[in-house]
C-alpha cells in the first residue's frame, strides 16, 4: 500500500489577509511605548485659600516657580517656600477649591510658549489667545524666569534705537540693549512715548513687545487699535494681564513677556520691550507677599521688592558677537503721585535702569507734548549710542533750552532789554516748537537732523510756532528729493557740510512758501 501523493509542503492553511485596523495599530504602538513600573507622585493638601493665594502642606520636594495642579484642574505655581508650608499663586480661577483638597506637583517649571508664531498676537501671560484667534502653534517653551546674561556675554551699548521723538533722540538717545525708565504722573503721556517708540520700528529690524500689567481694558484696547492702525501689530507681541484676573497672572506677565523676547534676542534679533507699568506690578507683589504673611517693610512692600525688578530688568542688554549680537531694550514705565520722584518704587527703578525720561503734569497741561521734563530726564548711555549726524546738530540744544526755560520764568517779572537775551528767548521759543510733536507721528532721522541744522543756522529764530508746526509734515517729501542727503541716509554717522547746508536751504525754502 502506497501513501497518497502530496504536493509541495505549504505549511498551515491560512485565510486571506485582513487589512490592518489603524486604531488597533495605534493602540499597539502606544502600549509598546508605555513605561511599565511604579511611578512616584507627590501630593499635598490645601490648608487655606484667599484672594488668589493658597497655603499648602505636604509638598516637601516643591521648588520655586514649579507648576502645581489642584483637584479642580486649576493650575498654580510655587511663590514662596516655608519650613512646613508652601505658598502658591493661582494661574486659573480658584473657584471650587477649598481647604482639604488635594494638590499635585507636576515637576515642571513655569514656562511660556515662544517663537515666530506669537508675532501679531494678543496673549495672556501663559501664551493663551485673547484676540479670538486659535492658540499660536509653537514648538518651544522657555522658563518665565531665566538668569540674566553674564558680564562676559554682553557687549557695549553703542547702536542707536530711534524712537522717532525729537526730544528723546536729540537729548536722551537710547541705545539697543539699554534700560530707560519712563516715569511721571498719571495721564501725562508715558504710554504714548512708549507706543511712539514701537511705531517707529514698523519698517525696521526691531521686534516689539508690549506688556500691559493691570491696565484698564479700554486703555489696552486703544494701544492695540493704534498698533493695528499704523501697521505695527504684525511685528509686535502684546501680553495682557487683566486687572480683574488672578494676581498670579499679573505677577507673571513681565517675566513671561521677557522670556518671549529672549527667544528672538538669542537668535541675533533686536527686540524692544515695554512694561506698562511696573508700579502696578510692585503693588501685585506686595499684595501676594502680605497674603503670604511675609514681613512688610517701607510702604508695606516686602524686603525683596528691589530684587524683584532688578532680576527682571537685568535680563535686558546687548549680547556679544559670539552669541549672535542680539539685543533686548527695555522701556519700563512707572507712575508717581504729585511729582514725587523720591517715592519707593520710582527710586528703586531709577537706580536699576540706565536713565529716565520724566514726564511733567505742568508741561502736559501747558500743551507742551511730549511733556518731557528736560531738567530731570537723563540717559546714561546718551551720546555713545547717538548717530554722529545727530551729535553734530544737537550739541548745544539742551543747554540752550535750559537757559530759555530759566529766562522765561524770570521774564514774568519784567522784560529783558538787551539784544543777546532777546535772541536767546527767540531761539528757545523755536526749540520748544521743534520739541512739540503730535502723538503717533514719529520723525525719520533725516527730518530731525534737518530741523536741528536749520535751528543751529538761525533759520527758525523768530518763526511763529504754528509755521514750524506746519513745516514738519511737509519736510520729509522735500528731503527725499534732495540728492545731497543721500550720504546722510546711507551713513548717519557723519554729516557733511554740503548736507548741512542742503537741510537749512530746504527748511528755509518751505518757510518762505505760503
Amino acid at each position: 500500500m502506497t501513501a497518497p501523493e502530496t504536493g509541495p509542503e505549504t505549511g498551515p492553511e491560512t485565510g486571506p489577509e485582513t487589512p490592518s485596523d489603524p486604531v488597533l495599530t495605534a493602540l499597539k504602538d502606544r502600549l509598546a511605548r508605555t513605561q511599565l513600573g511604579p511611578a512616584a507622585e507627590e501630593r499635598g493638601t490645601v490648608i487655606a485659600v484667599a484672594d488668589g493665594l493658597a497655603r499648602l502642606a505636604g509638598l516637601p520636594g516643591a521648588g520655586l516657580n514649579e507648576v502645581l495642579t489642584f483637584a479642580t484642574g486649576a493650575r498654580g505655581f510655587v511663590l514662596s517656600l516655608e519650613e512646613d508650608e508652601v505658598q502658591a499663586a493661582f494661574l486659573d480661577s480658584a473657584e471650587g477649591i477649598s481647604a482639604g483638597d488635594t494638590v499635585t506637583r507636576t515637576g515642571a517649571v513655569l514656562s511660556v510658549p515662544v517663537g515666530e508664531a506669537l508675532l501679531g498676537r494678543v496673549l495672556d501671560p501663559l501664551g493663551g489667545p485673547l484676540d479670538d484667534l486659535p492658540a499660536p502653534e509653537t514648538s518651544a517653551t522657555l522658563p518665565a524666569e531665566r538668569p540674566a546674561p553674564s558680564i562676559i556675554d554682553r557687549d557695549f551699548v553703542s547702536e542707536p534705537l530711534a524712537t522717532g521723538l525729537l526730544v528723546v533722540d536729540a537729548l536722551f538717545a537710547i541705545g539697543r540693549g539699554q534700560r530707560e525708565l519712563i516715569v511721571g504722573e498719571r495721564q501725562t503721556g508715558k504710554t504714548s512715548i512708549a507706543v511712539d517708540a514701537i511705531l517707529n520700528q514698523t519698517d525696521g529690524d526691531v521686534i516689539s513687545i508690549y506688556c500691559a500689567i493691570g491696565q484698564r481694558s479700554t486703555a489696552t484696547a486703544r494701544v492695540i487699535d493704534t498698533l493695528r492702525h499704523f501697521g505695527a501689530l504684525s511685528r509686535t507681541i502684546t501680553v495682557v494681564a487683566d486687572p480683574a484676573g488672578e494676581p498670579g497672572l499679573r505677577w507673571l506677565a513681565p517675566f513671561a513677556a521677557t522670556a518671549m523676547a529672549e527667544w528672538f534676542r538669542d537668535r541675533g534679533r533686536q527686540v524692544l520691550i515695554v512694561y506698562d507699568d511696573l508700579t502696578k506690578h510692585a503693588a501685585t507683589h506686595r499684595e501676594l507677599a502680605l497674603l503670604a504673611r511675609q514681613p512688610p517693610g517701607r510702604e508695606a512692600y516686602p524686603g525683596d521688592i528691589f530684587y524683584l525688578h532688578a532680576r527682571l530688568l537685568e535680563r535686558a542688554g546687548k549680547l556679544s558677537g559670539a552669541l549672535g549680537g542680539g539685543s533686548l531694550t527695555a522701556l519700563p514705565i512707572a507712575e508717581i503721585d504729585a511729582g514725587n520722584l523720591s517715592a519707593y518704587i520710582p527710586t528703586n527703578l531709577i537706580s536699576i535702569s540706565d536713565g529716565q525720561i520724566v514726564t511733567s503734569g505742568a508741561l502736559f497741561a501747558a500743551n507742551q507734548r511730549p511733556a518731557v521734563d528736560v531738567g530731570l530726564s537723563v540717559s546714561r548711555v546718551g551720546g555713545k549710542a547717538q548717530p554722529g549726524a545727530m551729535k553734530a546738530v544737537a550739541g548745544r540744544l539742551r543747554l540752550d533750552y535750559a537757559q530759555y526755560l530759566e529766562m522765561k520764568m524770570f521774564s514774568r517779572f519784567g522784560g529783558f532789554g538787551d539784544a543777546t537775551t532777546s535772541a536767546r528767548l527767540k531761539r528757545g521759543e523755536a526749540i520748544a516748537a521743534l520739541l512739540a510733536q503730535d502723538r503717533f507721528q514719529p520723525m525719520p532721522l533725516a527730518v530731525q537732523v534737518a530741523l536741528l541744522a536749520a535751528l543751529d543756522a538761525g533759520a527758525l529764530d523768530g518763526v511763529p510756532e504754528d509755521r514750524i508746526a506746519a513745516l514738519k509734515p511737509r519736510l520729509p517729501a522735500a528731503l527725499t528729493a534732495e540728492p545731497a542727503l543721500d550720504g546722510l541716509r546711507a551713513d548717519p554717522a557723519t554729516l557733511s557740510e554740503e548736507a548741512r547746508a542742503a537741510c537749512t536751504a530746504q527748511v528755509t525754502r518751505l518757510l518762505e512758501q505760503p
